[in-house]
Formats: C-alpha cells, structure tokens, sequence
C-alpha cells in the first residue's frame, strides 16, 4: 500500500516537471483528496507559480484571465466529480475565443467506475466538443518511463497554443493511498523542451490578386478582437495609410489606444451607422477584416450590406462569416499580410471617401457621450489592463471610448458573450499585467461574486455599473411585454458595500460622474483590491 502513494507522487512529479520545461508558469489548483498527487507535485515544483481558488468556476476563470494576457498556457487542476464540471463554462469561453488552458481532473480508477463509488462520475468526455485534445490516462503504473510523461506535458502545451489556442483536458486516475509514506527526492532539474510554432507567410500569388481588386476602389478595413502581436498596429495602419481608408477599430482590436498612427482610426461608428442615411453614403466595394467578428450589431449590419469583396485575414483554424459574404480567406498572420499588401503597391482612393468618414466621426463626437465612459477613460493610468463585461458594457465602450497616446490594453470574453466569471477573468489579468480595472453591469458582478476573493492581495479596480439590473435589454424587443420587470429586467437587492467588506476590498459608491471620477481617484491612490458602485437611473 506504502507504494502505491509513493508511486502517485513519483508519476505526479515527472509530469508537472514537465509541464515546466515546456515552459508552463502557472497554475490554479482547487483544493480536494484525489488530486493530492498532482497537488502536492505541484506546489513542490521550484518555478511553478501556483494559486488556489475554493471554488472550481471561479478558478477555471481566473486561469482563463491569466492564460488571456500571457499568451501562455495555465494549468487548472480539480478533483473527482463535479468539481471539473464546473469549468465547463470558461472551458466553453476559452475554445471559442482560443486561450490556452490544459485541465488536469483527478479521477477515481477503473475499478470503481459505474459500480456506485461515491463522488464518481464519467469525466471521460466530459468537455468532448470544446477542447484540442483529450488524454485519459490509466491509474500510475509501477513500469512507467518519465520520458513519456515528460514528452506528454510538452505535447499538451503544443496541442494548447497550436495551430488554434484552446483547451486541451487530461483526466487521470489514481488508487489509495494518495499520500507518499517516505522522504522523495526533490524533483529533478530536466532540460528545457523547447516548442516553436510558424509565423503564417501569406502566400504571394493571393496578395496579389487581393491587391489588384482593393487597389483604387473605395474600402475599409474592420479590425475586431485579435491578439496585439508586435508590430500588427504599425503595419495594419501603414497599409490603412497607402489604400487611404478608414479602419473601423473596435476596442477589443486594441487599436484605438497607443502611440501608432490613428489618424485613420474610426472609433465612433457605431453611432453614426445608426444614421440610415450616413451608411449608406460610407458603403464601401471592399472590406478587409481581421480579428474576431464585430461586437455590435450596427457594424455587423454594415458588413452584412457589402456585397462586393469581403476578405478575412486570420492564421488559425476556424470559420468567422456569420453574414455569409467571404469572398477571400487568407491564411495568414495579420502583419505579415498587411506589409505584403503595402508592398504590393495598391492604388490609394479618392480622398471624397475618407473625407466622408472624418465627417461622420465628426458629427458623432459632438454628439453627447456615455459620460462615465469618458470619465473611466479620463482617469485611467497609463499601462492599464480594462476589463470589459458583456451586454450593455462593451457596447458602450464601444461606442464611447474615443482614443489617446496613452498605452491601454482592453480584454473582454467575447468568444462566447457569457456574463459568468468576469471579476475572476479581471483578477486573472491583474495576476499577470499588475494592474487592472474591470467595467461590469451589476448583474455581471452578482454572478461571480466568489470572484472577489481572488483580487486579494492585487491592483484590481471592479466597477460595478448599478442600473437596476439588465439594462440591455432596454434596447431590445422585450422591453414592450408587460412582464419585462419580472423577467428581463430582474432588478436585484444586492448591497455592494456588504460584498466589498466580506471581501476585504475598498469599497467607494458613486452617484454623480464626478463623484465618479473622484472615487476613481481614491482607488487608484489607495491601491490593491476596490470596488466602485456607481449607481445610474
């Protein structure tokens, strides 16, 4: 029985060292019995950072967060049971919004599957349709080769981060006892295995044809949500400046904050295309898309109303065309492409076009704006991370956010527009980038509120906007049933103040966009963990 543990422990350890010399950092465990062999390998591994989050969604998350803004894969690991099925959410969340994550569940051995053992569940398939890979493997044998398992954990970072990031699972057995009875050896110092995956040339005969049909002609490129690789802002906006064209840059593409070139930046479409008359006097023959699909259904209207030449240029895997219009598909990384098409020489269009969208950004800033999105902005130190909720908060943003020099990254969970989990993804970005500031609704913030434990000890800011309760769909048709109160709109009783201090966070309340600012402010000075109520009509 002695070796049984021992075996457990050996078996956790040659696996979890490898995950590390593939070059994994993180990792978020919660607590629980048959993952004490993982567990324990775990937080004995030199050069593994490891958190611990009670509650499994809450954790999943947070790991999403961290794997978001490193770029790297994050190992999650849960116990037998039910305990994995509650990452099945940010698991849904990662695969569609490809963000590396590699789940370790523990699981009972064979012998007790199907035969009525307690806290016993198939975890076999359990997130079939939503991860790269899967790998079940069988209870620790005394023969195993570390090599093996050594190359498996390498194998899953790849499976993670290539060619589509997204989850990858690993549900592994174990028999009692869990425990090992004697002193082990500290774990080994492996050599590095070393991953490298392919920068997407653009093949040169597609270019071509691709500059042949923009050149000259009237066009606009959409930059939605993508991840910000160096020099892809620099790039997208020179081939912006060589066709002279709008870009229509949603917050997400984090294109409308930094020192790159903005001039040809178009921020506050999603206004002006409201205007029936003004899209239509700015309908372009071409669109070069990048990114993920637009977020707001004005811009994605627009993009459904072209019937010319619609391109996507994206590297990995995957079909984004909901409106049916692709005419080109590159293949492609984004500022790769961008400088081959600059470099392929297209005709710039009439100035009439740009000049035509400079009027309608015009107009729209001299309308009124969201006023606590321009005071959030206003306030924001620079190198921010902002997080941004679902629903009615990233519309807003994006109709309101404007531009500046200053250097702000926004991050949101688009993939599936959940509005689970979004203090502990914002607490997973502040894990990683020092310092973040979440924007949510108030029925975002009442659904992860167990979120709030894992902000401790960090520069996190959660703006909770109260609007008593689901504001979006003030703007769609439901608001016209008579029992929209009751069923949409859901206003709650939850007191914000009482969430702050069972948390141990800041806490300061906002009714004024002054007061506003001024508790941005405070927050900001006083540092670590806050939470701003700001409570609008």
């Amino acid at each position: 029985m002695s070796t049984i543990g021992n075996l457990n422990y050996r078996w956790s350890q040659a696996l979890v060292s490898g995950f590390v010399a593939a070059g994994v950092a993180r990792v978020v465990i919660s607590p629980g019995s048959r993952s004490t062999p993982l567990a324990l390998a775990m937080l004995r591994q030199p050069g593994l950072i490891c958190d611990v989050a009670v509650d499994e969604r809450c954790a999943a998350f947070f790991a999403l967060g961290q794997a978001k803004s490193s770029r790297q894969p994050v190992l999650l690991l849960a116990t037998s049971g039910t305990a994995p099925a509650n990452w099945l959410p940010a698991v849904i969340e990662a695969s569609q919004s490809g963000v590396p994550l590699i789940l370790l569940s523990a699981d009972r051995p064979p012998e007790l599957q199907q035969c009525g053992a307690n806290q016993t569940v198939n975890q076999s398939a359990m997130f079939a349709p939503y991860v790269r890979a899967a790998h079940l493997l069988g209870a620790p044998d005394a023969g195993f080769d570390p090599g093996w398992l050594h190359r498996l954990a390498a194998q899953m970072c790849e499976q993670a981060s290539w060619p589509r990031p997204g989850p990858v699972h690993l549900n592994q057995p174990f028999r009692e006892p869990l425990l090992p009875n004697e002193p082990l050896p500290d774990v080994q110092d492996l050599p590095k295995i070393r991953i490298s995956q392919p920068v997407m040339a653009p093949e040169p005969q597609a270019i071509a044809d691709l500059a042949r049909t923009i050149s000259g002609r009237p066009g606009v490129i959409i930059a939605g949500e993508s991840p910000f690789d160096s020099g892809y802002a620099e790039a997208l906006t020179a081939l912006a400046g060589q066709l002279d064209c709008p870009i229509l840059a949603e917050p997400l593409s984090n294109l409308r904050f930094g020192a790159h070139d903005r001039t040809r930046l178009c921020v506050r479409y999603n206004r002006w295309l409201a205007d029936p008359a003004l899209a239509s006097r700015c309908r372009p023959e071409w669109v070069l898309r990048f990114g993920a699909t637009p977020v707001t259904r004005h811009l994605q209207q627009y993009l459904a109303s072209v019937s010319g030449t619609h391109a996507w240029i994206e590297p990995t895997p995957g079909w984004s065309d909901p409106a049916h219009r692709l005419t080109h598909l590159l293949r492609a990384d984004p500022a790769a492409a961008c400088r081959a098409l600059l470099a392929a020489a297209p005709a710039a269009v009439a100035p009439a076009w740009r000049e035509a969208f400079i009027a309608a950004e015009t107009q729209a800033e001299a309308d009124q704006a969201a006023p606590h999105i321009a005071a959030l902005i206003a306030e924001l130190p620079d190198d921010c991370a902002v997080f941004v909720g679902n629903s009615l908060a990233i519309r807003q943003l994006d109709s309101n956010s404007g531009g500046a020099d200053k250097a702000l990254r926004f991050y949101g969970n688009r993939g599936a527009s959940g509005i689970d989990g979004n203090i502990s993804t914002a607490a997973g970005i502040a894990a990683i980038h020092g310092r973040v500031v979440a924007l949510l609704g108030d029925l975002t913030c009442q659904h992860d509120l167990g979120g709030l434990a894992l902000l401790q000890g960090r520069n996190a800011v959660v703006v909770a906007v109260n609007n008593a309760g689901g504001g979006i769909f003030d703007y769609l048709p439901q608001a016209a049933l008579a029992e929209f109160e009751t069923g949409w709109r859901t206003p709650q009783q939850i007191n914000f103040r009482h969430a702050a201090q069972t948390f141990s966070l800041g806490y300061h309340a906002a009714e004024s966009i002054d007061a506003f600012g001024q508790s941005l402010q405070a927050a900001f000075q006083s540092g670590g963990p806050q939470l701003i109520e700001l409570r609008l009509p």
